[in-house]
């Protein structure tokens, strides 16, 4: 009898709330999508004239980032959605958000000397996927930069995950340099 009543209880709720609820995650997931081709697009567009080595490590560079900080921002707000829909009120959850992202925040000062670190690397152009650089005393290919850190692959094929806040001095081969 108990099973009953929750099917016949479940079934209407599913209806209004459920399909919402997987429109909801469907739809982020295809906005990310779109984001990913949208970037990629204008992107490429911005180095449609000048399609050398160096401006395609760039583009590949900016599409990192910003695709990885675009999919993290509809996710969020995809949960904040799904949240609202099954009756749960995000105000207070929005403003516990906002009092601990503050106190993250001050305890986190090496993250978020991290993201500003990686923001001046990304701007000033210090290096982009595909070069070969020494950082921290570690050579080799850059293969990832986000706004936290930055992956080298060593000659042996070791990955090294570099804190972006730790890297204080970058050396690079100048292009067109001979060995």
């Amino acid at each position: 009898m108990q099973w009953q009543n929750f099917i016949q209880n479940l079934i209407p709720w599913f209806l209004s709330h459920g399909i919402k609820i997987i429109c909801i995650l469907v739809g982020s997931y295809f906005l990310n999508q779109f984001f990913q081709v949208f970037l990629g697009k204008v992107i490429k567009k911005k180095i449609k004239d000048k399609v050398n080595g160096r401006k395609k490590k760039k583009a590949e560079t900016l599409l990192s980032v910003f695709g990885g900080t675009l999919r993290f921002a509809v996710y969020i707000l995809a949960i904040l959605i799904i949240l609202s829909e099954l009756g749960i009120n995000i105000a207070p959850i929005l403003a516990g958000l906002g009092v601990a992202g503050l106190a993250i925040g001050m305890a986190a000062r090496d993250i978020l000397a991290d993201f500003i670190s990686g923001i001046f690397i990304i701007l000033e152009n210090q290096y982009e996927i595909g070069d070969r650089v020494k950082i921290a005393g570690i050579e080799g290919e850059v293969k990832e930069i986000t706004l936290r850190k930055t992956v080298i692959v060593d000659e042996s094929g070791f990955f090294h995950l570099i804190p972006n806040s730790q890297i204080k001095i970058i050396s690079k081969k100048q292009e067109g340099a001979s060995d």
